[in-house]
Parts: C-alpha cells; structure tokens; sequence
C-alpha cells in the first residue's frame, strides 16, 4: 500500500479511535455492555436497551472509522447522530430510575448507576454533536472528530 493512498478501514478506526468523538463512542460502548451485563444478570427485564444503544453506538463508530458519511450522502449523518444520543440518553435515564428504585439486588442496581452513566455520558455525546453541526446544510459530511 502507497503512503500517499487512503488509508484502510481499520487504519482509519485506530486514528477515528484517538478523536475526542472517537473516545466518546467507545466510552458509550463500554458502558452499555457493562449495563447489558448487569440488567442481564438482575433479570430486569431492561437489557433490550441497553443492547439496542451498543449496536447502534458500534455503527456509528464504524460508520465515521470507515469515513462513510462523505460516501452516502443521503442519509443525514449530524441529525442522526444527535437524535441517536438524545434519545438514548433520555431512556436510559429514566429506566436506570426506574430499576435502581424497583429492584435490590446488587446486579440490578450496578445496572441502574451504569445506565445512568451511560445516559450522562449520551446526553454529553448530544451535546457535543449538535453544535457541530448547525452550520452544516442538510447532509453535512464533516467528521465530527476532524478525521
């Protein structure tokens, strides 16, 4: 492979990986795999959140690690991204209550204090993805970590 070609995907995951985003998603990852494991083991009845948020959040970071949104332009990658982190962190909120009040097991209420990271931790993530893009048109292709 020539130093002036692009680079491979996973080249572009690992330099993606050391962003400010980039870290953020990962921090989203490891968190909702911690509350999937914890409401798993509580028997909550919650884990469905918290799986649905990690196989979203590892598309999102497989999406900008591989620089798709310059590629597939139709789909609005800023709006998405932040109503992805928006919603996440609202119902993970409020279900992390909702188990942390509802169940004693110890299992339950590590999940509920994961989950209620994990939805501070989106709502940080929505945050910071919405000013980035307001002054982008409808399909803003700009990397949100400068990659």
């Amino acid at each position: 492979m020539e130093s002036s070609g692009p680079q491979s995907c996973p080249g572009n995951c690992l330099a993606f990986s050391r962003t400010h985003k980039g870290l953020v998603l990962i921090g989203e990852i490891v968190l909702c795999a911690l509350t999937l494991a914890c409401f798993g083991a509580s028997r909550s009845g919650y884990a469905g959140l918290a799986a649905l948020e990690l196989l979203f959040a590892a598309l999102v970071l497989l999406a900008w690690s591989c620089r798709l949104p310059p590629r597939l332009s139709l789909i609005y990658w800023g709006w998405s991204d932040f109503m992805r982190c928006l919603i996440g962190a609202l119902l993970f909120l409020i279900t992390s209550l909702i188990v942390i009040i509802d169940h004693h097991d110890g299992a339950g209420i590590a999940g509920g204090v994961f989950g209620i990271l994990a939805g501070i931790l989106l709502g940080y993530d929505a945050y910071i993805t919405l000013p980035t893009r307001q002054g982008h048109g409808a399909a803003g292709t700009a990397s949100p970590g400068g990659v």
